[in-house]
């Protein structure tokens, strides 16, 4: 199993998740947070294409997650994956897609993945996160979490590969031009994980398989990757450069678990 992102930030956000056995192959795009054209020329960036995705799966509504996600589906026929609350706040329920409905904690199987939807507390309607396994390794996904959660907890530990949301430094974010309202909301527990939030979460973790640490959904005006790595670092006593940095405009390359 092998995962790349496509651009990680409020600007968008796609992740995509590959498993081969023998061969067979299958691909699954994770968020679709980009215009149509973008989508397929990141795709591409990364040896991947549209027409080769087997599903398009969605964690929430908000527009730097669902983006062109039934534009793509509709187009090229591709199973559209999420949760019902959030197909009725995009109205996947009505468009002409194959919509498939998650509910948390019921594994799905798509080709040679298993994929076990998992509930968090945002903003959204009916959000979801998700770990993917082949059946020998596990790969975690948390972005867009206030805070976290015994079941986060539980649902995260042991796996070989882990996508964690560091969105803010606290004394950037105080000190932003943003308003008072935008900084309670993003630091509010139904909004965004803060540096120092995360690394509390990765420390209540089974680590003892983890080969691959990303640190996602950085704020362009409130987080620094050095900052965001270090609190990762600091909890796995390993150097920074150890912490992958997904960014906005490039995410990061293929990492195989």
């Amino acid at each position: 199993m092998r995962f790349a992102s496509l651009g990680s930030g409020s600007e968008g956000n796609a992740l995509l998740v590959e498993a081969q056995s023998g061969v067979t192959s299958t691909r699954v795009l994770l968020d679709c947070g980009f215009s149509a054209r973008e989508v397929e020329r990141r795709l591409t960036r990364i040896g991947a294409s549209v027409e080769a995705l087997d599903a398009i799966l969605i964690t929430h509504e908000h527009s730097d997650h669902i983006g062109s996600a039934l534009t793509l589906a509709r187009k090229w026929s591709i199973p559209l994956y999420m949760s019902w609350g959030t197909a009725r706040a995009v109205g996947a329920d009505e468009a002409d897609v194959d919509l498939q409905v998650l509910w948390g904690d019921e594994a799905v199987a798509i080709g040679d993945l298993s994929i076990l939807p998992y509930t968090v507390p945002h903003d959204a309607r009916e959000p979801l996160q998700y770990v993917f396994s082949n059946g020998a390794s596990r790969l975690g996904v948390l972005t867009d979490v206030g805070t976290s959660t015994p079941h986060i907890n539980a649902v995260l530990s042991g796996c070989d590969a882990l996508v964690l949301e560091c969105n803010h430094d606290v004394r950037m974010l105080a000190g932003s031009r943003y308003p008072q309202s935008l900084k309670a909301r993003i630091g509010g527990n139904h909004g965004h994980l803060n540096n120092d939030a995360a690394a509390d979460i990765l420390a209540s973790l089974d680590r003892s398989r983890l080969r691959h640490l990303v640190a996602a959904h950085l704020s362009q005006q409130n987080n620094l990757p050095e900052l965001a790595q270090a609190a990762m670092a600091g909890v796995l006593g390993a150097a920074l450069t150890d912490v992958v940095v997904a960014s906005q405009d490039q995410g990061f390359a293929w990492l195989s678990v």
